[in-house]
C-alpha cells in the first residue's frame, strides 16, 4: 500500500505540474500581441500618440513648474481630444542638467514631478480613461550621479568600472581619440582620481554606458520589465544611434568648418549607427512583445534605407520608429511630402509621422506663412492624421501653440541655448507651459513664475477659447481626430495618392477592404484658390459627387462634386466615396 500511495502521489505531482506548465504556456501566449482588426493590425497601429513634456503640462502644486498629479488631471482632455497613449519625456529622479536625460535611477520618479504612489495613480486613471502611458527610456546613458556610475569611477576594479567607456589618453591632456560631444567639446572628460578618460557623447555629466558589457543589458532589460509591471504600455527609446561606439576608438574622419559651438565638424563614423545596436533592439523587442508593449525609436536617418534597418527582418525591432526626416520639409510642399511619404512606404514599415517634438520648432512656426497660420495648421492636421501610419502629436499643437523663444541670453535655460548662444537659441522654445485658458501663466499655473513663459499668443490660442470656438484649430482638431477614430477607411492599410503632378493640390483615398465606403482627402497646399476636376473612376469608384465629413474652411454645400472642385488657400476636404 505504501508504494502504491507514493506512485500515486508521485503521479498527482506530475499531473499538477503538467497543468501549470500548460497554463503558463497559455498565459505567455496571451501576453502576445494579438491582433485588434481584420488587417492585422495592433493596438499601437489604431492609436494617436500625444508627446507630454511633464515641466510644461500642468502644475497641481502651483510651484512652477509641472508634475505627474497634473497630467492626470488632464487625462480627460485628452482622451475627449482623442488622444490614445501619452507619451511621456523621461521623469526619473535626475539633476536635470539636461531636463531629465540624465537619469540618475531609472525606477522611481524625481520627486519635482511626484511619487510612484501619483504614478500609479495615473496608469490606472488612465486605464480607466483609456490612454496608455508610453514612457521615455534613456538607453544610450546615465547621469554621472547615478550609483552606477559613482560606483564605476571610486576605482580601476570598482565593480561597474566596466558599465562604463573608459579608456586611457593618447598622452598628457589628451583625450583617447577626436570623437566631439554633440553638446560641444571633447567627447571624453579626464578623472583624477583613476588616471582615465570616461565618454559622453552628450554633457560630461551624462556618461555613456558599455552595452557590450553583459551586466549593462541585463541591467536595462530589467528595468523596462520593472515598469511594465506598473502598467507601462511601451517606451520611446532615446538616441538609440548611439548605443554602441567602435572598440578600437578610430578617429572619426574630418569635415570642413566648424559647428554652432567651435568645434571641429566630423562625421560620426565610428560612434553611431553600429550594427551592434539592432542585436539589443532585438532583445527589447521580445521583451516588449511579452508585455504587448510598443518601442518608438528617436531614429535620426539620413535616408528610407537607414530609417528601414531600425524595422529589423521580419519587424522584429522597432515598431514606431520615428520619420524624422518628414519633419525635414519645413514647406507645404506637394512634391517633398509625396516623396517623403513614398519613401517611408517603400521601407516597408509601419509609417510614424511627427510634425514637431521638445527638440523640433512647433510645426506652427515652420509651415507658418505669417498670414495663414491658423489655416496651415488645420491643413497640416488634416494631412498628417490621416495618412496611412501612426501619429505623435507634440502637447499643445492642437491650439496652435507656437515657439516663445528666448529674447537673450539671460533668459536661457537649456545648456545647449547657454553654451551656444546666440547661434544657437536652444530649445526653450518649443517648450514652454501649455495653455489652458486666458488666465495668469495661461492657466499652466498660479505661481508667481513659472520655468518658461508662455507666449503674449496664450491670450487667444488656449484650449478653454478654441473649445468655445467651432472654428478653431482645436475644434478641428476633435472633429478630425474622432472622424480618424470612427471611420474604418482611415485605419486601413490603402492609402492611394491621386493628381501626382499637381504643384499645389495633394489629395489621395484611403480605403479599407472590409468596409465599402472610401475616404477622399483634398489639401490645397498654396496661399491661391484653385480647381480641381478628380476622376475616380479607375479607382473603383463611380459617383461623381462626394459628401463632405469634414473641411476647413466650412462648405457651403455638404456634397460637393469630383469634376469641379473649388478650393479656399490652405484648404482641407475629407469627404466620402463610393
Amino acid at each position: 500500500m505504501k508504494t502504491r500511495l507514493v506512485l500515486s502521489n508521485t503521479v498527482t505531482v506530475l499531473s499538477l505540474a503538467l497543468v501549470l506548465i500548460a497554463l503558463s504556456s497559455f498565459s505567455f501566449a496571451q501576453a502576445k500581441p494579438q491582433p485588434v482588426d481584420a488587417e492585422g493590425h495592433q493596438w499601437w497601429q489604431h492609436a494617436v500618440f500625444y508627446e507630454v513634456y511633464p515641466r510644461s503640462f500642468a502644475d497641481s502644486n502651483n510651484n512652477g513648474i509641472g508634475d505627474l498629479k497634473g497630467i492626470t488631471s488632464k487625462l480627460s482632455y485628452l482622451r475627449d481630444l482623442g488622444v490614445d497613449a501619452i507619451w511621456i519625456t523621461p521623469c526619473f529622479p535626475s539633476p536635470q542638467v539636461d531636463f531629465g536625460y540624465d537619469v540618475s535611477n531609472y525606477e522611481d520618479i524625481d520627486p519635482m514631478y511626484g511619487t510612484l504612489a501619483d504614478f500609479d495613480v495615473m496608469v490606472k486613471d488612465g486605464q480607466k480613461k483609456n490612454v496608455k502611458i508610453i514612457l521615455d527610456f534613456v538607453v544610450n546613458h546615465t547621469s554621472d550621479q547615478h550609483p552606477w556610475f559613482v560606483d564605476s569611477k571610486s576605482s580601476k576594479t570598482a565593480n561597474h568600472r566596466d558599465w562604463y567607456i573608459w579608456r586611457d589618453g593618447r598622452g598628457a591632456n589628451q583625450p583617447p581619440n577626436n570623437w566631439i560631444s554633440i553638446f560641444g567639446g571633447p567627447a571624453w572628460k579626464f578623472d583624477p582620481k583613476t588616471s582615465q578618460w570616461y565618454y559622453h557623447i552628450f554633457y560630461a555629466e551624462q556618461p555613456d554606458l558599455n552595452w557590450r558589457n553583459p551586466a549593462v543589458e541585463k541591467a536595462m532589460f530589467d528595468v523596462t520589465r520593472w515598469w511594465y509591471r506598473r502598467g507601462v504600455a511601451g517606451f520611446r527609446l532615446d538616441a538609440v544611434d548611439r548605443m554602441f561606439e567602435d572598440p578600437d576608438l578610430r578617429d572619426n574622419p574630418v569635415l570642413p568648418g566648424t559647428t554652432e559651438y567651435g568645434d571641429p565638424r566630423t562625421e560620426s563614423k565610428y560612434n553611431a549607427k553600429l550594427p551592434e545596436m539592432h542585436d539589443e533592439l532585438k532583445g527589447l523587442r521580445k521583451v516588449a512583445d511579452e508585455h504587448n508593449a510598443v518601442l518608438i525609436g528617436e531614429t535620426w536617418t539620413k535616408d528610407v534605407a537607414e530609417l528601414k534597418e531600425y524595422y529589423g527582418n521580419g519587424n522584429d525591432e522597432l515598431q514606431m520608429p520615428m520619420d524624422f526626416l518628414f519633419t525635414k520639409v519645413d514647406k507645404v510642399s506637394p512634391a517633398e511630402f509625396r516623396r517623403q511619404i513614398a519613401g517611408v512606404e517603400s521601407s516597408g514599415g509601419w509609417p510614424v509621422f511627427v510634425l514637431s517634438n521638445h527638440d523640433i520648432v512647433r510645426a506652427y512656426n515652420r509651415y507658418g506663412d505669417g498670414t495663414h497660420n491658423d489655416e496651415i495648421a488645420k491643413l497640416m492636421a488634416g494631412f498628417y492624421l490621416t495618412l496611412r501610419g501612426t501619429p505623435i502629436m507634440y502637447y499643445g499643437e492642437e491650439i496652435g501653440m507656437e515657439n516663445n523663444d528666448p529674447k537673450s541670453k539671460d533668459d536661457v535655460k537649456d545648456p545647449i541655448g547657454r553654451r551656444g548662444w546666440p547661434e544657437e537659441k536652444g530649445r526653450d522654445g518649443e517648450r514652454t507651459p501649455m495653455q489652458w485658458d486666458a488666465s495668469k501663466n495661461a492657466g499652466f499655473s498660479t505661481a508667481d513664475h513659472t520655468w518658461l513663459r508662455v507666449p503674449p499668443s496664450a491670450a487667444e490660442y488656449n484650449v478653454q477659447s478654441e473649445s468655445r470656438d467651432p472654428n478653431s484649430i482645436l475644434s478641428f482638431y476633435k472633429s478630425l481626430l474622432a472622424l480618424r477614430r470612427s471611420e474604418p477607411a482611415l485605419q486601413g492599410e490603402s492609402c492611394v495618392f491621386l493628381n501626382r503632378d499637381d504643384p499645389f493640390v495633394l489629395s489621395f483615398l484611403r480605403k479599407n477592404p472590409h468596409h465599402g465606403e472610401s475616404i477622399l482627402v483634398v489639401l490645397n497646399m498654396s496661399p491661391q484658390p484653385r480647381q480641381l476636376a478628380l476622376h475616380l473612376a479607375p479607382y473603383g469608384i463611380t459617383q461623381r459627387t462626394a459628401t463632405v465629413l469634414l473641411s476647413s474652411p466650412q462648405p457651403s454645400s455638404q456634397s460637393i462634386s469630383l469634376a469641379n472642385l473649388t478650393l479656399a488657400p490652405f484648404a482641407v476636404f475629407l469627404a466620402s466615396v463610393r
